[in-house]
């Protein structure tokens, strides 16, 4: 994946829409409404949870794709922390979390080219 932070843009783009009218569709009141739409795009500010799932219901993309970047970020942080959690001496043994923490590990790991 690219390492833009966001694909905002560009899937408003695909959708023909202005950032007034996906601000509109967003549930944006006010005179600066576009504003908003353009301080997300541009990652000005971070998206709550409920505008996000909002922008997933208006370009059909999943919340991951829509803010890839940021994705790749935090699921990098979560394998490391996965990691140190898996060779904590008092971690109680179950095979569960066992299997959990290494699929966390594993989805980081990237293939040899």
């Amino acid at each position: 994946m690219s390492s833009l932070s966001n694909y905002l843009r560009t899937n408003r783009k695909r959708a023909a829409l202005s950032q007034e009218e996906a601000a509109f569709l967003l549930g944006i009141n006010g005179p600066n409404k576009a504003a908003k739409v353009c301080r997300d795009e541009n990652f000005v500010r971070e998206p709550t949870l409920q505008t996000a799932l909002a922008y997933e219901a208006i370009y059909g993309r999943p919340v991951r794709e829509l803010f890839a970047g940021q994705y790749q970020r935090i699921e990098r942080d979560v394998a490391v922390r996965a990691k140190v959690l898996a060779h904590r001496k008092d971690l109680k043994p179950n095979n569960k979390k066992h299997q959990t923490l290494s699929q966390l590990i594993l989805r980081h790991v990237k293939p040899a080219v």
